[in-house]
């Protein structure tokens, strides 16, 4: 069972190609996680326990800052129900096949 879904967009504040390498890092950490990940045009998805996913979150920040950015904005989307949340695959699939 899955007990939540995030959603996040990055938008570190550097200028041209710099946000594609930055945000690759990022998204770079969040598959090294192990958990399920859907990576969209504007933003990922990740599910897996609440707790870890508020690090998650955290860290992308700090990655963000850690490459060079001067500051990032960030927009989260949470799902989140102790007895379980859709999965990605279950949202996505029908528009996948």
């Amino acid at each position: 069972m899955v007990e939540a879904s995030i959603a996040i967009q990055v938008l570190p504040a550097v200028q041209g190609e710099e946000i594609i390498r930055i945000v690759d890092k990022v998204i770079a950490y969040i598959k090294s996680t192990g958990l399920e990940v859907f990576v969209g045009p504007f933003e990922t998805t990740v599910e897996g326990d609440f707790d870890t996913l508020m690090e998650i979150v955290k860290k992308c920040q700090l990655i963000c800052i850690e490459e060079g950015a001067p500051s990032v904005m960030s927009y989260v989307k949470i799902a989140y129900n102790p007895k379980g949340v859709w999965s990605i695959e279950k949202k996505v699939r029908k528009h996948h096949s």
